[in-house]
């Protein structure tokens, strides 16, 4: 039950996605229009071209607000991802993974760590 569960929401998570395909592409395309009015805002040294690229910006984010079907898609992409976790029993885990390695140095330094405190 639980794997018919998680069919039924990774189809609809995916048929959710592919009807938004076009609000993202229109939010990733605000993304890049903030993006530069901020660059070239920071960039800039005359009032005319400050308030020129903040003017860009500010169209950027208005652009972005509209697009609010792209936010759906964007959440029906990470449900899709957490079925896929999911299925393959695999951990969802949104901290920092622990390495571990074999290198003698790293290990020595964790150890010399550990007794000086």
């Amino acid at each position: 039950m639980k794997k018919f569960g998680l069919l039924v929401l990774g189809i609809t998570a995916g048929i959710v996605a592919l009807a938004n395909l076009g609000s993202l592409l229109g939010l990733g395309v605000s993304a890049l229009i903030v993006f530069a009015g901020m660059h070239f805002y920071l960039k800039s040294e005359s009032t005319f071209l400050k308030i020129f690229w903040a003017s860009v910006g500010i169209l950027g984010l208005i652009s972005a607000v509209v697009n609010v079907p792209g936010f759906f898609g964007i959440l029906a992409i990470v449900g899709v991802w957490y079925v896929v976790k999911k299925w393959n029993n695999e951990s969802v885990s949104f901290s920092k993974p622990v390495v571990k390695s074999d290198d003698p140095f790293v290990n020595f330094e964790k150890q010399w760590n550990e007794l000086s405190k």
